[in-house]
């Protein structure tokens, strides 16, 4: 079905947006997992706080993943699914619910910046081939793990 598409970009630029993009998801999905988690697991004396700023990113994380997956199908190609698949794709571990809140947010803010090194390497595979929307959306991710990654910073009372 790819083969068929006329959108000014060819099959080969096509897949090779899809599997750049493919592997910003599988990023993302962890990242979402890990932030989820330690929302659950989060401890000490600025719980509340830090329950709130992480829901607040794990829920604007968890929308991008279908904007991300549904670019990746728009293109003509398939977005990968499942554990194996994302674990394949991603260079983000598990989080250990068992870490400190400061742990926590050390290990989240690498973690956001993995992201946004994945999404910057992703930008000349859609830019060389004149992909504007992944271009856009590759955009909003920086942006969106920017700032995921400055509160944390922030929280932690870093630069």
């Amino acid at each position: 079905m790819a083969d068929t598409l006329n959108t000014g970009l060819t099959a080969q630029q096509r897949a090779e947006i899809a599997a750049s993009l493919s592997k910003v998801l599988a990023d993302s999905y962890a990242l979402y997992l890990k932030t989820h988690g330690y929302h659950w697991n989060v401890r000490g004396p600025n719980f509340q706080s830090l329950h709130v700023l992480l829901e607040g990113q794990y829920q604007e994380e968890w929308a991008a993943l279908d904007d991300l997956a549904e670019r990746i199908r728009a293109l003509g190609e398939l977005a990968p699914q499942g554990h194996s698949a994302f674990g394949n794709l991603s260079s983000i571990k598990d989080g250990d619910p068992e870490k400190g809140w400061e742990e926590m947010l050390k290990d989240l803010l690498t973690d956001n910046e993995t992201v946004i090194r994945t999404a910057r390497e992703a930008f000349p595979v859609a830019d060389d081939a004149g992909d504007e929307a992944t271009a856009d959306l590759l955009t909003q991710r920086l942006q969106a793990h920017e700032k995921h990654a400055w509160m944390l910073r922030a929280t932690l009372g870093l630069k």
